[in-house]
């Protein structure tokens, strides 16, 4: 007499309860990081943005990386070369940079941390070229992670810029690569 295979019914009822388990836990807070593979010969903690991509990598070790989907500068505001983190900060107030001001002279000169309509998010580290900055975003502007829209800033995911900033030091290299 044959016996079942016992190991195909185990594996149906593990993926059964997996799926009634994460049902019953609600829904999840997809975010846009993932580990991957990622060769890369700077120190770890160190940043690499890839504006082709729309990501940016994290350097865990010589082949690893956490990969964040982001927003990228617009055409006409692209940068490329190597910076370092000069500031981090928790729910910074924003104040709107010259050009972009110029293109939006309804907004205000100061929109405070944590107001809804403040660009920079939960998080932001500037950094140490000019007025840019890696930094979450607003509700309204979270459609933008993944294309080119910024005035030369890396936009990420409130819950992104978060995981980031608790994984960064102020003086990480951050390259910009086209």
């Amino acid at each position: 007499m044959k016996r079942p295979a016992a190991g195909k019914n185990f594996a149906r009822i593990l993926i059964g309860a997996a799926a009634l388990i994460a049902a019953a836990s609600g829904p999840q807070t997809a975010a846009a990081r993932e580990y991957v593979r990622y060769h890369s010969d700077l120190a770890p903690g160190s940043v690499v943005v890839s504006e082709h991509e729309r990501k940016l990598y994290l350097i865990v070790d010589e082949n690893d990386a956490i990969a964040y989907r982001v927003a990228v500068p617009k055409a006409g505001k692209e940068w490329t070369g190597a910076v370092e983190i000069d500031a981090k900060y928790v729910a910074p107030d924003w104040t709107p940079p010259e050009d972009v001001k110029h293109d939006h002279p309804d907004l205000p000169d100061v929109i405070p941390g944590g107001a809804p309509n403040n660009p920079m998010g939960a998080r932001a580290m500037t950094l140490s070229e000019g007025q840019v900055a890696i930094h979450g975003t607003t509700r309204k502007m979270r459609k933008s992670i993944g294309s080119a829209a910024s005035y030369g800033c890396i936009r990420m995911l409130n819950e992104d810029i978060v995981d980031l900033y608790d994984r960064v030091a102020v003086g990480a290299t951050v390259v910009m690569t086209p």
